[in-house]
């Protein structure tokens, strides 16, 4: 099989890899779509999981057909549609067995942060996870169901840790990033609460996206202040997501909170805000750092998929292609999810 693999820093290509097997408990995918994301680019850099072991197949967002069973595997059956929840943990903590293996009580000491992150990916025609790691998603595209397990779910959870405030008559969201996930957080925004939208970009072209998304604003950072003051009556707004948390965006998202507002920082982008009190945030506000989402939060997101609430704005590449991908996912050319698709090539 084809494996698009990280070899060391900076370094990846494609390379030919005996199939896999499956162990006790696991599963082999065809892999149908595998997503990539900011997260690969900091792999590839060696920002990000300088200590895992290489070389490494990456690809976290997954979606494939069930192609053969490990031995005590009874939850799916060969042909089957899945997707794949990413995250690992220690798988003992009381998190770890109700789904929630981002928030690992011992994350500090498991060796690595999920497939693809550390543990050989889905960017290849077959990848080999546990059964325990596999959402059912027939009837979904796949390329669309590969994005949903990060850039899906990491906005929902995101969305979830604030859906109180959003929940408010008059509420006012604050999307800054239309990305990968970005646009997909002011689609799920819409669907599940009554917020008014602003969307935030440097770049016509993902404010078009965030309009066709149900933005109910858009607009360039520089002109954020004054249309979240029209958008919330002044008062400011009542949750801002930053997707890009970058020094530029750090800064920028906390000014636009009304008091006691709520700031969730999603992206990792290397800015840094200074809080004291008083400071940068208003008097009651709350800094949230989300990070990825359980597996019962992507049963819902798929849920919401397949009633049709969270459409994905996709850019397919063959999987002979991901080169090409990275490089324009790096320099900023991509809207949307950045999907490789092992059939295509």
């Amino acid at each position: 099989m084809r494996a698009y693999r990280m070899t060391g820093p900076g370094r990846s290509g494609l390379v030919d890899l005996p199939d896999p097997e499956p162990g006790p408990g696991e599963v082999r995918l065809d892999v149908s779509a595998a997503g990539l994301c900011h997260s690969d680019l900091a792999v590839l850099a060696g920002s990000a999981g300088s200590g895992w072991p290489l070389p490494m197949t990456l690809g976290h967002e997954i979606c494939g057909r069930v192609a053969a069973l490990g031995e005590g595997v009874s939850e799916v059956v060969v042909g089957d549609q899945v997707v794949v929840h990413a995250p690992i943990g220690c798988g003992a903590c009381d998190r770890c067995r109700c789904g929630r293996t981002n928030y690992c009580d011992r994350r500090a000491a498991v060796p690595v942060a999920g497939i693809g992150l550390g543990t050989d990916g889905g960017m290849a025609d077959a990848v080999v996870v546990g059964a325990d790691h596999l959402v059912a998603a027939d009837g979904l595209d796949p390329a669309s169901a590969a994005a949903l397990t990060d850039a899906g779910l990491t906005s929902y959870h995101a969305i979830g840790t604030c859906r109180a405030s959003l929940d408010r008559p008059g509420s006012v969201a604050v999307v800054l990033g239309v990305g990968g996930l970005g646009h997909l957080a002011i689609r799920i925004l819409r669907a599940t609460t009554g917020a008014r939208i602003v969307a935030l970009d440097t770049r016509d072209d993902a404010l078009d996206l965030a309009r066709r998304c149900g933005a109910d604003a858009v607009a360039r950072p520089a002109e954020a202040a004054e249309v979240v003051a029209e958008v919330s009556d002044g008062r400011g707004a009542d949750a801002v997501l930053d997707f890009v948390a970058a020094p530029r965006t750090v800064e920028l998202a906390a000014t636009l909170l009304r008091t006691a507002g709520e700031l969730v920082y999603v992206g990792a982008g290397g800015g840094v805000l200074a809080v004291t009190k008083p400071g940068p945030l208003p008097f009651g506000g709350c800094l949230r750092l989300p990070f990825w989402g359980s597996r019962p939060e992507l049963e819902e997101v798929v849920g919401l998929a397949l009633a049709g609430a969270l459409d994905v704005e996709t850019v397919p590449f063959p999987l002979m292609a991901a080169d090409e991908a990275v490089v324009r996912l790096r320099e900023g050319r991509i809207v949307g999810r950045a999907v490789l698709l092992p059939a295509a090539g």
